[in-house]
């Protein structure tokens, strides 16, 4: 998951409360990242996670080209909110990797879709690197971002990451089922451990939008 940092939202007719996105007027990097600090976008990119956990863990008898195909878009929807969290970044050197993790996601996508009769042991390497290399770089931002509220909660979903990549590579699975209920475990404890980034959001910009101008400088 992507958290977005940089200052805190500020308030007047330009800005709408609870960081969301404003009118189609403006630069169009300047509203993608006022969408990308929004929490409801941050719920949106939870809940693309949530839903295809709960669909595999409730259809566990589907085939494999099924389940290639469920992940496959999670991917790519995960990749689009990925790219857009991404503007919300306010140095531009803080978004390289953000942007290398949605171009990741959107690739990792498109092979699952291209080819969904691939083996088992192919789609567990596609969905246990990105969530490997995904966990590491919101492992990094939590312990980089200093002014970073509720940094636990985003810590917390890192560390789900990491080990639901470890856990996809280093297991090997001997069937398509095993290979389902893995994922689908996974994918909806990311999709809550994100789900509860996304509250903790918006309750840091609801803080900083109280306070007003003589308030803290900054949230993430």
């Amino acid at each position: 998951m992507t958290v977005p940092r940089g200052p805190a939202p500020r308030t007047g007719p330009e800005h709408i409360p609870d960081g969301a996105a404003p009118g189609p007027v403006g630069d169009p990097a300047e509203v993608l990242a006022e969408l990308g600090r929004s929490w409801k976008w941050m719920l949106g990119s939870a809940v693309a996670t949530l839903v295809p956990g709960v669909l595999v863990l409730v259809w566990p008898e589907e085939t494999l080209h099924v389940l290639a195909v469920l992940v496959g878009l999670y991917l790519l929807v995960t990749g689009a909110f990925r790219f857009v969290a991404t503007f919300a970044r306010e140095e531009h050197g803080e978004r390289l990797p953000g942007l290398l993790l949605a171009v990741l996601c959107i690739l990792a996508g498109v092979l699952c879709l291209r080819n969904p009769l691939q083996t088992i042991a192919a789609l567990s390497l596609i969905v246990g690197i990105v969530w490997l290399v995904s966990g590491i770089l919101t492992l990094y931002t939590a312990i980089a971002a200093k002014d970073l509220p509720h940094r636990g909660f985003v810590l917390g979903a890192a560390v789900i990451g990491i080990v639901a990549g470890i856990v996809v590579l280093a297991l090997p699975t001997e069937s398509a089922r095993a290979l389902t209920r893995l994922m689908g475990l996974w994918l909806v404890l990311l999709g809550l451990a994100e789900v509860a980034v996304a509250f903790a959001w918006r309750a840091a910009l609801r803080r900083s939008r109280d306070a007003g101008p003589r308030g803290p400088a900054g949230t993430v």
